[in-house]
């Protein structure tokens, strides 16, 4: 560092940092690159040895005049190509020189490094990313030394039992780089990888499927052990849906993410948004934070991709010199935005957004743009139907501008709700994944930002203001529309006010009978069972599945509960308090009839299958079956089943050869056999890690798998309930019955063609439809000559029980 005085100071040699010096260089502008280690792009050069960096996102192109290359590629290929370009672009970088300090503002500003030299600079840039403070466990026994935060080599360790702990793409690759040579369980505190990039994600899903990995889901930490004389040196116990789990193992390797140096940079005169650990500064669309001058890019942004920083790094020097530059993900979202010709461009688009749309608002300018790269922009025309009640889909809606206008009630149009610019829908199938349960039609002058709920969930679980914001919107609105849809906003507002949400595991009770009654639940996602013990048996009463509430009969009656409720899957429900419930109630009306009503219902039910506990077996046969988590599901009457397979004989006729259902295959019990059949699950798990996006929900809740299946086999191996097989297809023979009886086939004397890949032999994955596509229904229903096939709804357990 001949000088100490320069134009440009750029703190980090991470890819965006390293792309702004070179780029710098070039422009012959005075400037230096301090990096605290002896090498470029630390969080690069730390990545495993062999690791191979994908160049995501896809869409987005790297600036024509960016001075570096980029590639996907090794971890060394790709360090190599960086090092040469920063040295042919004589970049001025100063190795092992870390930053304590920056003060000062545009034109003067001072940096303090550890060895105790000064650097003045005009402006400065920092590019130190979030990867040198990883999150860490935060439970009893994390500190142990056999825990640890990073991975420089897989092949340091073998023959061990190791479990990585995260969903995010440092997790898997470090979790696929071990497995070679150890026992790798990995811990995902979700149900899916939604985090990861697409080519890891088809990685750590067929490694879990040939068993080279094993995966617990929906696990979370819950202590580490390290009992004396043991076999391995730790104990993780883990908390999963079915309870603790315990995890001997060599060694813990937490891969949670990185939070934001916070300290340092607020040191510096940078203000974050909120009190939030792991929220970003806020910088312009120019990458400059509060204080003049001083820019901040990549990770720290909010903008963690390897092409989005080396974008920013480019532009970053252009801003500097007040040179307008078009950023580089400028065309995609302009693109998005042609609905709205009054829009002049995309930063007015940006400013209106965070200006309009609350929930959004906390996010950063860099945030948004990410975000609305995943999403659509829409503008229905007056009185189109956005979506309708009992539609099987799942993106979430927030409004720009115009309105909606809800129709909670299918029956009775004119209860209507209108949301404003601002406000957001559509949460609450996003959430249960159950149906829709209202119809949305738009407005005048409506428009909206559609984003998948893929997208959707990641922004929950990275930003907690968003996820914050739709829980109490959610609370607001799940109280209105399923117990007090005529209180005042007052009393609800008061509801919402001591409402919580609630997790139980599977089988977990939310309360016992004889307890005293001091709630009420509302069932938000999953199902669960009501059960009471009669002499020395248990004997269910009703299964509830998402949107419908318990608790309220020992709230209304004031005596102790009446039944057990237990989970029948994963569940969630909001617990409201009972006595805010009650001074509610009293204040309205409609509410008590309305829970006097459900709990005179519930009463006489209680009393009837009390007298008929043979009906309780059988929902509790079919929840043990799995279910609690169905939408649709085929059951056989083995009292009227002949035996004949006609069922399977329509199915295959209705798809290509192919049966979708196994009639012998299930169990059976007092008459109702369960075959092996879709069950159309609420979350279905066939949907996830399909690398294509193959399958899809129709609008009438069937689950089905697209032409661009690619014969993978994840959601054959996904599928807990083995409804899915791998297929050859065949050409299609259709016979002359099924086509005069269920219009499915050619009709007689029409040429015949191949199904699914036209008789080419491949492999595809194949699954019961529900015959969506033919007008009378599943084919198999209707082929039974002795009504012995139903197609049955949960909901709809308790009077085939009867």
């Amino acid at each position: 560092m001949a000088e100490d005085r320069f134009k440009i100071a750029i703190v980090g040699s991470g890819p965006g940092g390293m792309t702004a010096a070179a780029h710098a260089s070039r422009k012959g502008l005075s400037h230096v690159l301090l990096e605290g280690e002896a090498h470029l792009s630390n969080t690069i050069y730390r990545y495993q040895k062999g690791k191979h960096v994908m160049a995501e996102p896809e869409v987005l192109p790297l600036h024509k005049e960016c001075p570096l290359g980029f590639e996907a590629g090794t971890r060394e290929n790709i360090l190599q190509v960086w090092n040469d370009g920063v040295a042919a672009a004589e970049a001025n970088v100063a190795h092992s020189k870390e930053v304590k300090a920056i003060g000062g503002e545009r034109g003067d500003f001072t940096i303090d490094l550890a060895s105790g030299e000064q650097v003045k600079a005009e402006f400065v840039v920092l590019a130190i990313g979030t990867a040198g403070n990883p999150r860490r466990l935060g439970v009893p026994g994390s500190e142990h030394p056999r825990i640890q935060y990073q991975l420089d080599d897989p092949k340091e360790y073998e023959d061990e039992t190791i479990v990585v702990v995260g969903a995010g793409d440092a997790a898997i690759e470090n979790a696929i780089g071990l497995a070679a040579q150890n026992t790798v369980i990995i811990v995902n505190r979700r149900d899916e990888f939604n985090r990861a990039k697409q080519g890891n994600l088809d990685g750590i899903t067929r490694a879990i499927d040939d068993g080279t990995i094993e995966c617990m889901y929906s696990a979370s930490a819950n202590r580490v052990e390290a009992p004396e004389g043991a076999e391995k040196p730790l104990v993780f116990v883990l908390d999963t849906p079915d309870g603790e789990a315990e995890v001997p193992c060599d060694r813990i390797i937490a891969r949670l993410g990185g939070i934001p140096p916070r300290r340092f940079v607020e040191s510096c005169g940078v203000k974050f948004p909120n009190d939030d650990p792991a929220s970003v500064p806020a910088v312009s669309p120019q990458y400059e934070s509060n204080v003049p001058g001083l820019y901040i890019i990549g990770a720290l942004a909010g903008y963690p991709l390897i092409k989005q920083c080396m974008n920013q790094g480019y532009e970053v020097v252009e801003y500097i010199e007040g040179n307008p530059v078009e950023p580089a993900d400028e065309p995609l979202l302009r693109e998005k935005f042609k609905c709205l010709p009054d829009i002049p461009s995309v930063d007015a688009a940006l400013t209106m957004i965070i200006d309009t749309v609350p929930l959004l608002s906390g996010l950063t300018p860099l945030q948004l743009r990410e975000f609305l790269l995943d999403s659509t922009v829409i503008a229905p025309p007056p009185k189109q139907p956005v979506f309708k009640h009992n539609d099987y889909t799942n993106t979430f809606f927030s409004i720009l501008h115009g309105e909606v206008h809800i129709q909670i009630d299918p029956d009775d149009p004119t209860q209507v709700i209108t949301l404003g610019p601002g406000q957001f829908f559509g949460e609450m199938s996003l959430i249960s994944g159950r149906r829709r349960n209202a119809t949305v039609l738009a407005g005048k002058d409506c428009a909206l930002i559609e984003t998948p709920r893929r997208s959707m969930n990641k922004l929950i679980n990275s930003v907690e203001s968003v996820k914050r914001t739709i829980d109490e919107e959610f609370l607001r609105r799940a109280i209105q529309q399923n117990i007090a849809p005529d209180a005042n906003a007052e009393d609800l507002a008061e509801l919402a006010r001591t409402a919580t949400i609630e997790k139980f595991k599977s089988g977990e009770e939310l309360f016992h009978e004889g307890d005293v009654g001091d709630s009420l639940h509302m069932i938000r996602v999953g199902s669960v069972t009501v059960s009471r013990q009669i002499g020395d048996h248990e004997v269910v009463l009703s299964y509830l599945p998402a949107g419908n509430y318990v608790g309220e009969m020992a709230l209304v009656s004031d005596a102790p509960r009446s039944a057990t409720v237990r989970a029948a899957v994963a569940t969630e429900t909001v617990r409201l308090e009972g006595s805010t419930f009650k001074t509610v109630m009293s204040r309205s009306e409609a509410l008590r009839r309305q829970v006097e009503e459900t709990f005179q219902e519930r009463v006489e039910r209680s009393v009837e299958m009390e007298s008929q506990p043979e009906s309780g077996n059988v929902i509790s046969f079919l929840v043990q079956q799995g279910l609690g988590e169905a939408t649709d599901v085929l059951l056989i009457d083995e009292s009227l089943c002949v035996r004949c397979d006609y069922c399977e004989k329509a199915c295959a006729d209705t798809h290509g050869g192919t049966s979708r259902l196994d009639r012998e295959a299930g169990p059976t019990f007092a008459q109702v056999h369960v075959p092996t059949s879709c069950r159309h699950c609420e979350h279905p798990h066939c949907m996830k890690e399909c690398p294509p996006d193959a399958i899809h929900r129709a609008a009438n809740g069937e689950v089905f798998i697209a032409d661009n299946c690619i014969g993978c086999g994840n959601c054959q191996r996904n599928c807990p309930y083995g409804v899915i097989q791998m297929a050859q297809t065949q050409p299609w023979r259709s016979h002359l019955w099924s086509w005069l009886f269920l219009g499915a086939g050619n009709m007689p004397g029409e040429n015949t063609g191949a199904k699914a890949g036209k008789g080419t032999g491949e492999k595809k994955a194949v699954k019961c439809d529900m015959c969506k596509d033919l007008p009378g229904g599943p084919a198999c229903v209707r082929a039974c000559p002795t009504g012995a096939a139903l197609r049955v709804k949960p909901e709809e357990f308790l009077s085939l029980s009867r």
